[in-house]
């Protein structure tokens, strides 16, 4: 049976979906046609964790826990050299490594990191977006971490523990060489994603001159609804909507329809100067261990 010979880590809104679809365009690479299957997260047990809509969310209800429905992915595989999937939990959850190294122990791994205020305050506005974070304040979400991670929510909501690398990148390295683990900067994929890109496929081994169309943007967080019963009224299966599609034609309603979604979007709130100064000094010890660690100079980080 097929498994990955590498795997995209993480961590979470550094840019791994939009990595993801570049990725799986490569004729050389196979993805598994499920982003996210988090195998070698939770391996033989469907995750419970029970936040807000944790219950609804694909890491409760989809995450594949089971060997042959995990090696099933790769089943479309043909003779593509490079075979991999994306799931942004295993760079944060502790069993992840020794479960990757018991199973494929050559495979190479890729981490994306990205300045944790910036991540946190992404991750915060992805679960706005979404309608599960109903704190309007980040700096007060933030002030419930500790309560949600000891009630057992999911990771989605630690803003802040999630963007403490050290420990998280130590883990890897007591079970692979350096030379297995791949480190980018969120910057590096935002500032050149081509040469990101043509770096990446060197590591894999595959045609560095492939040229993905990169022109779609994938799970962004740039927008907030004005109104969410609105919002829910055009995305959702509903009597109102059902009875429209009754009423007009589609070459009407789905231009209408069109307008009053993009008059309901609005920029979502920026994180202010001075919450960052404040919170950038919770991650000042970790940061400086971490620029050790990957060789990199991180002090742009602490500004």
């Amino acid at each position: 049976m097929t498994m990955p010979n590498f795997l995209v880590l993480g961590a979470p809104k550094a840019g791994t979906t939009a990595l993801y679809h570049y990725l799986n365009q490569h004729p050389e690479i196979y993805m598994s046609p499920v982003k996210e299957p988090n195998f070698f997260a939770f391996e033989g047990k469907q995750p419970d964790f029970c936040g807000p809509r944790d219950n609804l969310a694909w890491t409760n209800t989809s995450s594949i826990v089971n060997l042959e429905a995990y090696q099933a992915l790769f089943d479309g595989r043909k003779n593509e050299k490079a075979i991999g999937e994306a799931s942004t939990l295993y760079l944060y959850i502790p069993e992840t490594p020794e479960r990757i190294h018991r199973y494929i122990p050559d495979a190479k791994l890729i981490a994306i990191l990205r300045h944790p205020v910036d991540r946190a305050f992404s991750n915060y506005l992805h679960l706005r977006r979404d309608r599960r974070e109903w704190i309007a304040d980040f700096e007060l979400a933030i002030n419930e971490e500790n309560k949600r991670i000891s009630q057992h929510w999911s990771p989605a909501w630690y803003y802040l523990n999630i963007g403490l690398y050290t420990p998280q990148i130590k883990r890897y390295l007591a079970f692979f060489p350096r030379s297995q683990l791949k480190i980018y900067l969120y910057e590096d994929w935002k500032e050149s994603p081509q040469k990101f890109l043509q770096d990446l496929f060197t590591f894999l081994e595959v045609d560095c001159r492939f040229v993905p169309d990169m022109s779609a943007k994938h799970n962004q967080t740039n927008v907030v609804w004005k109104n969410i019963a609105l919002y829910d009224l055009l995305t959702t299966n509903n009597p109102i909507k059902n009875f429209f599609k009754f009423l007009m034609p589609r070459k009407i309603r789905q231009p209408m329809a069109a307008k009053i979604y993009r008059k309901n979007m609005e920029k979502p709130p920026q994180l202010s100067p001075q919450l960052r100064q404040k919170l950038i000094p919770l991650f000042e010890q970790d940061i400086c261990q971490l620029q050790e660690i990957i060789d990199r100079d991180l002090s742009h980080w602490l500004e």
